[in-house]
């Protein structure tokens, strides 16, 4: 379904004291100070040092916090808590572990109205494993620094923000290229997102941008001439062939809809 919203997906440890480069793009997107936001600390079992910390990163614009940990998955029908979440235009969510995210908001009402809210023009980030719970498929949990293997990831349903993706986070940081090429090869269809920590790809309609101090990594699986994926045992190495490539920086960027990457804007 088609969507007004801006999507921002963030690789971890977006600085929320110097610059900010990454927050003032969430605030530009809202359309400046004093929007509400709603803070989801979902994915931390530390919700309270959550709030503290965000409360800090946006101080300089304002803005009108409200903040949601969702203890418990019940919470995700509660009539204030979805009266709340309607009258944001912004949500941001918290790193932490992203099974949390959707074991504890997905398929609830909490989830749909904030999916809704996206498609009306809200602007949604998430960072860390909040960057992970926002595609279709979500990597759960895997090998770092490891070969591509079957034992690489382990995936899960996502919050489904970003559609036909899977999106991994402290990429260059972890060594996480292994993990990310073993769940293109077990989904081809997808494309494979890799996020640097203080990068984010700030998504508005099929084309993302690179913003921040990393890179974003791109894998199209579709291109893929030849996989052994399904005649391995757990912990062999994988074999590819013609997967596609791209490592973007800031400046630069990516056509989601017809997988090209997009001219550096001058």
């Amino acid at each position: 379904m088609a969507h007004k919203g801006v999507l921002i997906i963030i690789g971890g440890h977006e600085d929320i004291r110097g610059k900010r480069q990454i927050l003032q793009q969430f605030v530009d997107a809202l359309g400046g100070e004093g929007a509400p936001v709603a803070v989801l600390a979902v994915a931390t079992e530390h919700p309270q040092k959550a709030e503290a910390l965000y409360r800090e990163a946006f101080a300089p614009w304002r803005l009108e916090l409200h903040f949601f940990s969702l203890a418990q998955r019940s919470l995700a029908w509660d009539p204030g808590t979805l009266a709340r979440l309607k009258a944001c235009q912004g949500f941001y969510f918290t790193g932490g572990d992203q099974l949390r995210i959707t074991s504890l908001l997905g398929g609830t009402p909490a989830h749909q109205v904030i999916l809704q809210r996206f498609r009306e023009g809200a602007v949604v980030a998430g960072t860390s494993a909040g960057a992970s719970a926002m595609s279709a498929v979500m990597i759960v949990g895997g090998k770092e620094r490891a070969a591509p293997a079957l034992e690489a990831i382990r995936l899960s349903p996502g919050l489904g923000f970003i559609p036909e993706a899977v999106v991994d986070q402290h990429f260059a940081q972890r060594g996480r290229m292994g993990r990310l090429l073993s769940a293109v090869a077990q989904n081809p269809a997808l494309l494979g997102i890799g996020i640097d920590e203080n990068t984010a790809l700030v998504i508005r309609g099929d084309e993302g941008d690179v913003v921040g101090e990393g890179t974003v990594v791109v894998v199209d699986g579709r291109t893929l001439e030849m996989s052994n994926v399904s005649e391995l045992g757990p912990e062999e190495p994988l074999t590819l062939w013609g997967a596609t490539l791209h490592v973007l920086s800031a400046g630069y960027g990516f056509h989601l809809a017809d997988r090209r990457p997009k001219e550096k804007k001058l």
